[in-house]
């Protein structure tokens, strides 16, 4: 079996497990800490799709969906060979902890160490941006996470 390269993020959020789950699973709230543009459709099986990460569109299918706690979609880039739709899975767990949540992310199947690092990179700056929405702030404009997008 090819050896397969994993990004893990773990973060305290001051926002209760509802609100986390909403920004990560209602289109109108997604938009907010990362892309222009999302559909999700909130059973396994359903789309996910989110366009302007940067000039990608990111696509997959949730594989479960356990509202307030578990999110687990395939993942990957329209147009990229390295990573394309589906190929990568991404599983996020929600706990309650400390009067607030606990987000914990997986992200693996992703194929080589330059790419686990471009997306170590891109979701240390979503995640940060994620905790902030998720918590009334306002994390400002999104210019990626090499500082480069207009928004």
């Amino acid at each position: 079996m090819p050896e397969t390269f994993v990004v893990q993020r773990e973060t305290q959020i001051a926002a209760p497990r509802a609100s986390v789950f909403a920004f990560l699973t209602d289109p109108e709230k997604i938009v907010q800490w990362m892309g222009s543009e999302a559909v999700t459709e909130m059973h396994p099986g359903g789309l996910y799709l989110l366009k302007g990460v940067g000039s990608a569109t990111a696509r997959g299918a949730f594989r479960e969906v356990v509202p307030v706690h578990r999110l687990a979609y395939s993942f990957g880039w329209d147009g990229n060979e390295e990573v394309p739709p589906g190929s990568s899975l991404i599983e996020i767990d929600l706990i309650e902890h400390d009067g607030g949540t606990l987000l914990r992310m997986t992200h693996s199947g992703l194929p080589n160490a330059a790419v686990q690092a471009s997306h170590a990179k891109g979701w240390a700056h979503y995640i940060d941006r994620l905790t902030k929405a998720a918590a009334g702030q306002d994390p400002g404009p999104d210019r990626g996470p090499n500082g480069t997008r207009n928004a």
